[in-house]
């Protein structure tokens, strides 16, 4: 651990100022090289508050910098504003970054959902990108996007009590109100997965704005605002613990006990196509199982759905 980092250690983990001399001792290093260390990570944007008694980590626990994810750090690349999370952990990806490696911003310029749809990405939102890298076959990848879903969803339910439901492949809703949107991409070598990234746009204390459906955000669901970093720590919490024992099956389950499409009218526009009917089951890899007018079955694996 280097100088800089072990002293956001100390003070991250302290509730009360920090003398330069208590540091000094820690680091074994003079004050004068503690305090330049200070001022460089200031510069650098860590809020460091420096006082005659010494030195104290305001607290933030809305603050998405690296060193604030303490065990995480050196896996989360933040952003004040970047063109797409999707784009810069793509480029991490081809570069070799480490499984679980997430780019976080507060502002997309660039966002974008399903079909290349534009993500509005407004300040006050959580909007993240994770690189996984799993060891799972190929015919089982769409089911890591219902896998995030599941585990948003679900802790938005039990951390935040906030009604969340599914809606295939991959929103977020409230109701009838788009509270998340979730993107996934790809690069495959043969049959292996390269890495599968999860971009993910949570309507926390922004201005939620899209049309179909009306968005909501936490914001305006609690009457409050809400940390970002806890629920991009809670979320990371718990899609990790999920990919370290990948069941198939209990996404299936979880999927089907939070959804709020199996039952609905739906069309659901593909690239080349437009299928519509009533949608039925998910299959075991994640796909849209639709009846038509006709009493055919119809498979969708990837689309973009609205229930009539």
């Amino acid at each position: 651990m280097d100088p800089k980092q072990h002293i956001i250690k100390i003070l991250n983990l302290a509730d009360h100022v920090i003398s330069g001399e208590t540091l000094s001792e820690a680091l074994g290093i003079s004050r004068v090289a503690v305090w330049k260390h200070i001022q460089a990570l200031v510069q650098s944007g860590v809020p460091i508050v420096a006082s005659s008694k010494g030195y104290q980590l305001e607290n933030d626990p809305d603050n998405l910098q690296p060193w604030a994810f303490s065990a995480r750090q050196k896996r989360i690349h933040y952003h004040p504003q970047t063109l797409s999370t999707m784009d810069d952990a793509t480029e991490l990806a081809r570069q070799g970054c480490p499984n679980f490696t997430v780019v976080v911003a507060d502002r997309q310029t660039q966002g974008r959902g399903r079909m290349q749809r534009d993500w509005l990405s407004g300040e006050g939102g959580l909007y993240f990108s994770v690189v996984v890298r799993p060891d799972i076959p190929m015919l089982l990848v769409g089911l890591i996007n219902l896998a995030a879903a599941v585990d948003m969803a679900e802790l938005l339910r039990s951390d935040y009590q906030i009604d969340a439901g599914v809606k295939w492949p991959n929103d977020i809703l409230v109701g009838k109100h788009k509270i998340c949107g979730i993107l996934s991409q790809l690069e495959a070598e043969g049959e292996q997965v390269a890495y599968i990234n999860i971009g993910i746009g949570l309507n926390v204390n922004n201005t939620a704005q899209t049309d179909e459906p009306v968005a909501v955000s936490m914001k305006s669901l609690l009457g409050r605002s809400v940390p970002r970093r806890e629920i991009l720590t809670g979320f990371l919490d718990r899609f990790e613990k999920r990919m370290a024992a990948f069941d198939s099956q209990k996404v299936v389950d979880q999927w089907k006990a939070l959804n709020v499409t199996i039952g609905q009218r739906v069309r659901v526009f593909t690239i080349k196509d437009m299928i519509e009917g009533a949608a039925v089951d998910i299959d075991d890899h994640g796909g849209l199982i639709v009846r038509q007018a006709d009493g055919a079955m119809k498979t969708v694996l990837v689309g973009d759905c609205f229930h009539r």
